[in-house]
């Protein structure tokens, strides 16, 4: 019987050589070694940068997986770019245009800016929506709603995201949209949001006005138990 030591060594040496997969917990045959140029950190490392346990990052790893290689077979990087993720998407929303929308998701979960949401940026980031504290939460969604990053969200950002969000839903949802519907609700969240009138929402403003709100907290706690 071989001792521990020695089997931690053998997984230790396999996943040096990337002939073995610690996520799958499986073999990688020399074709799929030849070209697959990234390869996720090792689970005790996103065990520790998310609330997810050793069981659950290996369930999700597979399913990542292997949508990118579905979808990319011909280059199976375990990296997901843009138009492929506006693919995915687009399937849970068949009867409307989500493509502005998922490009704005792709966004905020293209954490190092590079074109490409790798499966460390997409669990990162999924553990902040389904496990993160409400705070976790609030700023992720601050983060995705600032579309240029300088650390507000002004009228012209929440006009762009309330389109992309009746665009994605279609023209078919009950009751039917009115065209003014998106700057109703814009007008609405600045009103609750723009504490000071200024024009802009700030992550202050943004954190202390959502905290405040039942409704908003609640909707925090939709998808706790998802996974």
């Amino acid at each position: 019987m071989k001792s521990r030591s020695q089997d931690q060594s053998l997984s230790d040496s396999r996943e040096l050589d990337r002939s073995y997969d610690p996520l799958t917990g499986s073999e990688i045959d020399e074709s799929e070694q030849s070209i697959v140029r990234y390869r996720p950190e090792g689970l005790d490392r996103l065990v520790q940068k998310t609330n997810f346990n050793k069981k659950e990052l290996q369930i999700l790893y597979r399913g990542f997986k292997n949508v990118s290689e579905c979808l990319i077979p011909e280059c199976p990087t375990g990296a997901v770019n843009e138009e492929t993720f506006k693919g995915i998407y687009a399937q849970f929303f068949p009867l409307g245009d989500s493509n502005m929308y998922a490009h704005f998701l792709f966004e905020a979960f293209d954490t190092h800016n590079n074109g490409a949401v790798n499966f460390e940026d997409f669990v990162v980031s999924l553990s902040i929506i389904l496990r993160g504290s409400i705070t976790d939460k609030l700023n992720w969604a601050f983060n995705m709603y600032d579309l240029n990053k300088d650390g507000c969200i002004t009228r012209e950002e929440m006009t762009n995201i309330m389109h992309s969000i009746y665009d994605m839903m279609g023209k078919y949802t009950y009751p039917c949209m009115k065209d003014d519907t998106p700057k109703d609700h814009v007008d609405s969240f600045f009103q609750k949001m723009d504490k000071n009138n200024d024009g802009v929402v700030t992550i202050e403003e943004f954190l202390e006005t959502c905290q405040k709100d039942e409704n908003i907290i609640q909707s925090m706690h939709m998808f706790d138990n998802v996974i």
